[in-house]
């Protein structure tokens, strides 16, 4: 059984203040503890919350961040922390979907990375965003993010 080294971490097992921004937000990883095992990470944020860079007005999005770890894990608490510092950021769909991808591709240097963001409609309108670091490895088993496109009431 593979043991996690946490020692460096600052923010789990104790009380964490909510990031005032995203820019503020402290992203930790941990070592896998599985290197050279090709095996896909997802975490799926269902009640993402960021602000109209125009509006002030909330909008909402359904996340899904999959990726294939090299040597880090992105540890959870900071992940979420990360996330929820978004909810007083004002954005646009596109920047805050690719913003949260980047960070992590910088933090983790995956063997591969994708978003999928499922905004809600805002006008009339859903916007979903997708980002990719490139082709997946083969033989990986990748499952469907299973977001079904918006439909509204109908």
């Amino acid at each position: 059984m593979t043991s996690t080294d946490v020692s460096g971490l600052t923010q789990l097992g104790q009380k964490t203040d909510l990031p005032a921004s995203p820019d503020t937000a402290v992203l930790e990883k941990v070592p896998t503890g599985q290197s050279g095992t090709k095996f896909v990470v997802r975490f799926t944020a269902p009640e993402f919350t960021s602000l109209c860079p125009m509006t002030g007005q909330p909008d909402f999005a359904h996340i899904v961040i999959d990726y294939i770890p090299r040597d880090w894990l992105v540890e959870s608490k900071s992940l979420k922390l990360f996330l929820h510092s978004f909810r007083n950021h004002g954005a646009f769909h596109e920047d805050c979907s690719i913003d949260i991808a980047k960070r992590l591709v910088s933090l983790l240097d995956p063997e591969w990375l994708r978003i999928g963001a499922y905004w809600y409609p805002r006008g009339g309108i859903p916007i979903d965003v997708f980002w990719q670091t490139g082709t997946p490895p083969e033989g990986v088993w990748l499952p469907d993010q299973g977001v079904a496109p918006y439909r509204g009431r109908g």
